[in-house]
């Protein structure tokens, strides 16, 4: 052994990354959660997406996760695009909404332009997070490329035209030559909304209830047969109704606080027997009424 073999040091462990539902402007909750589960300074903390909206703090809650800065790392939800859309005038706020205080900031510009620029995907050490969920087909390489094409049109000068061509239901099925906007809205459709597909992976946005809600014929969509993401563990967000769902290969944490509920964050160990779940109860955090 050399002398310097002999003293080289040993690499450290990295920090397994601590996943958080759906914050949803939920300031209070998210400062007690982090603070309970106490993650070293260095710990990853994963978002499944949806930051702000419907919540009391939008603004805050968005700035308290910029603040992190690499330690954090959230995934694009529904709400988020909506944000955008809204910023860009293509859509309109809802009641329930509360975007406007983040839109009326000084620093609006950068904080839009710091969502814009957040993906759609993750993967990292055998976890795959994603907002909504995936479609049976979609194995992590195709999602991540699916995902990588999206965020780059985001981000992209034309994005507000991209961004206005991703609403509606159609397609609501993978055909691998699907291309242009109907390839992307197809791709924005999986990952920040579905909840209920069948057996071929085509989705049913009719229902956004519980599991004794699927829609004739279908499934929760990661409980399609094949599913080929399977064999890694999926953390995703989106489902309130659904409710914590924690199995070996299975996050579920979006866990309703914004309804009053809970808000969950998990300890992402590789094996899921060392897999811990903190959380806090929130007291209805909305501002007012609204949708999910």
């Amino acid at each position: 052994m050399t002398p310097s073999q002999a003293s080289a040091p040993t690499p450290s462990p990295r920090p397994v990354p601590l996943a958080f539902g759906d914050l949803q402007g939920c300031r209070k909750p998210f400062q007690q959660l982090l603070a309970k589960a106490a993650p070293s300074a260095d710990t990853p903390l994963w978002f499944a997406g949806d930051l702000i909206n419907r919540g009391a703090e939008s603004l805050a809650t968005l700035r308290d996760v910029i603040a992190l800065g690499e330690r954090a790392v959230p995934v694009l939800g529904n709400h988020d695009l909506h944000l955008l859309s809204v910023s860009a005038g293509i859509r309109k706020s809802k009641k329930g909404d509360t975007i406007d205080e983040i839109l009326n900031a000084p620093d609006a510009a950068d904080l839009l332009e710091w969502v814009r620029h957040r993906p759609l995907a993750h993967f990292e050490d055998g976890m795959l997070m994603i907002h909504a969920g995936l479609l049976p087909q979609w194995d992590v390489s195709l999602t991540l490329e699916l995902a990588d094409e999206l965020q780059r049109a985001l981000r992209a000068p034309n994005w507000k035209e991209t961004l206005a061509g991703l609403y509606g239901n159609e397609p609501n099925r993978w055909k691998p030559g699907l291309k242009g906007i109907d390839r992307l809205r197809l791709t924005c459709s999986v990952l920040t909304r579905i909840r209920f597909c069948n057996a071929e992976g085509v989705m049913d946005f009719s229902s956004s209830g519980g599991l004794n809600a699927a829609p004739a014929g279908c499934m929760p969509w990661f409980d399609v047969p094949s599913r080929k993401t399977a064999d890694v563990t999926v953390v995703f967000g989106h489902w309130a109704a659904l409710g914590l769902t924690l199995r070996d290969n299975l996050l579920g944490l979006d866990s309703g606080c914004v309804w009053g509920e809970k808000l969950s964050a998990v300890r992402l160990a590789r094996d899921p027997a060392e897999r811990t779940l903190t959380q806090v109860q929130c007291e209805s955090c909305r501002a007012s009424g609204g949708g999910n």
